[in-house]
């Protein structure tokens, strides 16, 4: 079972201290408007720094004075796709939810009895429409096309994700974003997104087709057996896994931008093109240990994402943490990479992942002592130029509980 604390995960919302909370909203301000700050500084190809807890840079309030009146410059892109890979490690080390399983089913007999309540699993007069709502809604006055899967109830989406989604377009007023879920895709879900449509945000929430999006594809015999209740789902939470394979599927269908609804986006994505991220590197070589799904860039019908697809269906373990999300990307570009017709890159972890899971919490509450204090001055200073968002891995507004858990239980 889950601590209840992790971290410092769900400290938000119960914070006693008035310094951590003035903490907290320094930096959550700096997260909403950091959208338009000058990055003087590229990301090299090898040369992920490892000074970032030892500079003393600015105050939190100078970050709040100063933030939101800088210009946005562009930032080269000039990672190198040839990064050696590290071995890595056992999969369930570091996993911040390697022991979340206090839902697992009693195997596939009880699987197949709930089937039906899987309405991802279904196809019907709404779904039929998917494809062309998508065709119609990413039309050409789309600057980037987002994607977010939802498999939550209404009522969940919360505090976070509409940040989540409201981050999105203060650095892209003309994207558009799609949320894939059929509970948001109803008269409760419009009037949840509806203060953010009245500010002129092209935001809509469709229910997905997930017949239609596996047809023809490697996963397709992998759907047809789990939905017939031939296979047997594993302990972790389906619905976690079926947003693994629904961001790759509709990637691979259409193109564009897909991000967890924990993603806090602080700059243009605009420049990307066949982008995954690293979540972790290896000291000495610098090379990436671990690459992570929360954020995928990619052209429609890329043949990484085919790999990706084919790999989930042929070694899919539902009782694995992460296996079949990052440790999944991790085997595939560790065999693909270099190779003629793979063309993508691979950014550091300061691009989407620049405070790990265990950190994350350590934002969003009163330092210990001076030592805290310079961490966190000097981790909000370096968001300012090398950062695309902050990835808060269900640490803020939660229920203390990590690792994607709670918006992706089964409903």
């Amino acid at each position: 079972m889950l601590a209840a604390k992790i971290s410092g995960c769900g400290l938000v919302s119960r914070a006693k201290s008035p310094l951590a909370s003035v903490i907290f909203f320094a930096v959550l301000m700096f997260f909403m408007l950091v959208n338009s700050i000058v990055s003087n500084t590229s990301l090299e190809p090898v040369a992920f720094t490892r000074k970032e807890d030892s500079h003393a840079l600015r105050t939190l309030e100078v970050v709040r004075k100063t933030s939101s009146g800088v210009v946005l410059l562009p930032l080269p892109l000039t990672v190198s796709t040839q990064n050696r890979i590290i071995e890595v490690d056992n999969e369930h080390r570091d996993s911040p939810a390697s022991s979340m399983s206090g839902e697992k089913e009693d195997g596939v007999g009880k699987f197949r009895r709930k089937v039906q309540e899987y309405g991802i699993f279904k196809s019907d007069e709404l779904t039929k429409k998917f494809h062309g709502r998508v065709l119609g809604f990413f039309n050409d006055g789309c600057e980037v096309h987002f994607f977010m899967t939802w498999f939550s109830t209404v009522e969940s989406f919360g505090t976070r994700e509409t940040m989540a989604v409201e981050s999105v377009f203060k650095s892209h007023p003309n994207g558009c974003l799609m949320i894939l879920s059929r509970t948001m895709d109803s008269v409760r879900g419009y009037r949840v997104l509806k203060p953010l449509l009245d500010r002129g945000f092209k935001v809509a929430a469709v229910a997905p087709d997930f017949p239609f999006l596996v047809k023809n594809t490697p996963a397709e015999a992998w759907f047809n057996e789990m939905k017939s209740g031939k296979k047997d789902p594993g302990g972790i939470p389906l619905a976690q896994n079926l947003s693994n394979l629904m961001r790759l599927l509709v990637l691979h269908k259409y193109g564009g931008v897909y991000l967890d609804t924990d993603f806090m986006v602080l700059k243009s994505f605009k420049g990307l093109k066949n982008t995954i991220g690293a979540q972790s590197i290896d000291g000495v070589s610098k090379n990436w240990t671990r690459l992570n799904n929360a954020v995928l860039v990619f052209d429609m019908n890329h043949p990484l994402l085919f790999k990706f697809v084919e790999e989930f269906a042929l070694t899919f373990d539902g009782n694995k943490w992460g296996h079949n999300g990052p440790y999944m990307v991790s085997r595939v570009v560790r065999r693909v990479e270099g190779r003629a017709g793979y063309n993508f890159t691979i950014l550091p972890p300061m691009a989407f992942y620049p405070v790990d899971w265990i950190k994350i919490g350590s934002l969003f509450k009163a330092p210990r002592d001076r030592a805290g204090s310079r961490w966190v001055e000097g981790k909000v200073q370096q968001l300012k130029g090398k950062t695309y968002g902050v990835h808060l891995w269900e640490c803020i507004y939660g229920t203390g509980k990590v690792a994607n858990y709670r918006s992706n239980r089964e409903v």
